[in-house]
């Protein structure tokens, strides 16, 4: 199993950002995959996860700004990122614990993170 995070870079307050995580090795239809983010000096906070149903979930901090999709036929998943604060700037991570209702706080699978970096 391969997870690949791809999407980030700097873009000033109030921006939008498409985060990518392609996943090699199973067929993503079946799975639940989240999203993590870690700032500097701080612990991997939980994001958001789409499970094989496609029911979505979101952390209170990014409720209302941040869309999380999934395209099973290119086995990638999406986080939307919509205006963007300076506390959004972390590295982000997709995982999953090849469970298809849920990903737990500490997943079995992880990505490398793609930086996304807010700041004027």
């Amino acid at each position: 199993v391969q997870l690949q995070a791809s999407g980030g870079g700097l873009v000033p307050p109030g921006d939008s950002l498409r985060l990518s995580c392609a996943l090699s090795g199973v067929n993503l239809d079946y799975y639940a995959i989240a999203w993590f983010r870690q700032a500097p000096g701080k612990e991997r906070d939980w994001v958001s996860c789409i499970n094989s149903a496609d029911s979505t979930h979101y952390s209170d901090s990014v409720k209302g700004r941040f869309t999380i999709s999934r395209d099973n036929t290119k086995s990638t998943m999406y986080l939307q990122l919509t205006d963007l604060k300076p506390e959004d700037t972390a590295v982000y991570y997709c995982a999953t614990d090849l469970n298809p209702i849920l990903v737990s706080t500490t997943p079995n699978y992880w990505g490398k993170g793609t930086q996304v970096t807010v700041s004027s």
